[in-house]
């Protein structure tokens, strides 16, 4: 595969940051329950969007948040959604851009980051026990939580 590249979330990738396709029955796992609920407490101003380019082409994108004085620990340093194209899925895009955001987190002084999934067969549950999050606890809404070390 060609190296892939970070690219700021921008008028000029967002329409390919939205499209990126799915496979069959990952359409119930793009946002979890407890984001839904929490979406009005998220400040603009914490968070951290990036496309991953192979070439030209965006083949994945991340929504992060940085917020050390949010109430909820789970969403401090966080892995908000992780979308990766169907087409490269499998391929190192998430690893990657998980791994830019744990970077990111790291240089902005946290020790771990976490993410929220939906429990299901065909979930990012095994992608994320694969690159290190282990399971911490479970959320009102019956959503995994996981966390990463740093």
């Amino acid at each position: 595969m060609a190296e892939l590249r970070l690219e700021d979330l921008s008028a000029s990738n967002i329409v390919a940051a939205n499209s990126l396709s799915l496979k069959p029955g990952q359409e119930q796992f793009i946002a979890p329950v407890t984001y839904s609920a929490e979406a009005s407490v998220v400040n603009p101003d914490t968070a951290w969007q990036r496309v991953a380019l192979l070439d030209q082409r965006v083949v994945g994108f991340i929504h992060g948040n940085f917020d050390p004085e949010n109430p909820h620990e789970e969403f401090r340093a966080c892995i908000w959604r992780i979308n990766v194209d169907a087409e490269v899925q499998g391929k190192g895009v998430g690893r990657f851009l998980a791994t830019a955001l744990a970077e990111e987190a790291k240089r902005r002084g946290f020790d771990r980051i976490t993410v929220l999934w939906e429990p299901g067969e065909l979930g990012p549950e095994a992608f994320f026990h694969r690159i290190g999050f282990v399971d911490i606890g479970e959320t009102a809404y019956g959503d995994v939580i996981g966390a990463l070390e740093l």
